[in-house]
């Protein structure tokens, strides 16, 4: 089935080709006249080999690209190549001998035993949905509009981020105290970018150990270490590709690891851990730090290069005390969300209340008041009231002396203290009917069960599911 032109060392891999069952394979002369084509080929072309040899491609194949390749004498790659109801991907190679142009091989493989169409479709759709589960459960929580506030201070920083949200390739530097809400802050950076349709990923490098950072970050290869999953595992940065990374206590990350992340954020580049393969990555890099970076790199304990690096644009999240005016909005946005988040019914603060909300300083911002005023919410519903009054409130200052409170218990305590009362309190307005009492308490009844046996609340009277 070769012409004679072919070399002796040659006739072994045409062998082979010829019983391969998955490639389709032929040869022409430098004229386009056939010289070779093994049994796949002719099965595609419906033909016989006394019916293929000797005659001009165009004949056999009119879409073949054979004759451009034997015009250039430059190799196609990949095209799509359909014949006789099958539709595969061909490529068409020159072939020389001591420099000269001698024919040209062309050859597609495939299955026979599946519908390569389908199985491309298939696939696509199928990494489609897992592109879609990463991008849902990676995606950002927030918005500008969490963030709550009308004052100067909290405005500025608004306006800063919603435009540097419009550069998604510009590295953030969120500073500010615990719980002033520089997460919330990231999230809505990438949300107003146009890099929103892509994953949101945090990481917490205080929370981290050292050891487990990198392979968190950057992933792993397989055979990495002992216990390494088969086929590696991708890091935060893979998953993250296309979105943004947001790197929440940056200022505890260790020297060592601050190098590798230069590199990334300097080469758009990673390696996984126990791998050399180099991977491009494309992402926003966001910091959140409550330290004094610049005070670490004087002392040696922060790179350098990496805070500038990180510090394209820096923003500051105020304080609570220092944005005071804020408090009664934060105050009324809380009570509703707590109030739906315990389905529970306060409907306020009261004056002599709100005025010890306003003295107070405040230094866990804004995470500690949606503590306090959460604490004090439960508290006021055991009591009956509908309204939060000074005693609810437990401030820092009073914390010395929470055992001399009548509810002087932690937050844990009071909250399951309250679940109790008011399943109790359905059951008896249900008739202990377990079906009705799940349904306004919108849980299911196995959690029901579970609860009136945690709580100690009997099977009750009725005669409910």
């Amino acid at each position: 089935m070769a012409g004679g032109w072919l070399l002796d060392g040659q006739q072994l891999l045409m062998d082979a080709i010829m019983t391969v069952p998955y490639i389709a394979a032929m040869i022409v002369d430098k004229q386009g006249y056939v010289v070779f084509v093994n049994r796949t080929y002719l099965k595609m072309l419906k033909r016989t080999e006394k019916e293929t040899l000797g005659k001009h491609v165009s004949e056999i194949t009119p879409n073949s690209r054979t004759l451009e390749v034997l015009k250039t004498g430059k190799a196609i790659i990949g095209y799509y190549w359909p014949i006789n109801g099958y539709e595969g991907v061909a490529s068409s190679i020159p072939l020389f001998k001591k420099g000269e142009l001698v024919g040209c091989l062309a050859y597609s493989i495939f299955l026979d035993v599946w519908d390569g169409k389908t199985l491309m479709e298939n696939l696509v759709n199928e990494l489609n949905v897992y592109k879609k589960e990463i991008t849902s459960l990676y995606a950002s929580k927030y918005t500008f509009d969490a963030i709550i506030g009308e004052s100067q201070a909290l405005q500025k920083v608004k306006k800063l981020a919603c435009q540097v949200a419009n550069h998604p390739d510009t590295t953030v530097l969120i500073t500010g105290e615990s719980g002033t809400g520089k997460e919330l802050l990231a999230h809505s950076i990438h949300s107003a970018s146009s890099r929103a349709r892509f994953p949101f990923v945090k990481v917490n490098c205080a929370a981290i150990p050292d050891n487990l950072l990198e392979a968190e970050l950057f992933g792993y290869g397989e055979g990495a270490y002992t216990g390494a999953k088969k086929g590696g595992k991708p890091g935060k940065f893979e998953v993250a590709n296309g979105g943004t990374v947001f790197l929440d206590e940056v200022g505890d990350m260790s020297l060592a690891m601050q190098g590798k992340l230069l590199r990334v954020l300097q080469e758009k580049e990673m390696e996984r851990l126990g791998d050399n393969k180099p991977i491009r990555v494309n992402v926003r890099v966001i910091a959140a730090t409550n330290r004094n970076l610049e005070e670490m790199v004087e002392q040696g304990r922060f790179r350098e290069d990496l805070y500038y690096r990180l510090n394209v644009v820096r923003i500051h999240m105020p304080a609570l005390r220092h944005r005071s005016g804020d408090i009664p909005l934060l105050v009324k946005y809380l009570l509703c969300k707590l109030n739906k988040k315990l389905k529970t019914s306060v409907m306020g603060v009261s004056a002599p209340a709100m005025e010890r909300i306003m003295k107070y300083s405040w230094p866990g911002n804004v995470r500690e008041l949606e503590n306090v005023l959460e604490r004090a919410l439960i508290l006021a519903e055991m009591s009956g009231s509908k309204t939060i009054t000074p005693e609810y409130l437990v401030l820092m200052n009073d914390r010395a002396n929470a055992s001399a409170v009548s509810f002087g218990k932690g937050l844990k305590a009071l909250t399951e203290e309250f679940e109790r009362q008011v399943i109790a309190r359905v059951l008896e307005e249900t008739d202990y009917n377990k079906m009705e009492a799940a349904i306004r308490l919108d849980i299911d009844v196995s959690s029901l069960y579970r609860k009136i046996k945690r709580y100690g609340l009997g099977i009750g009277k009725g005669a409910g599911v």
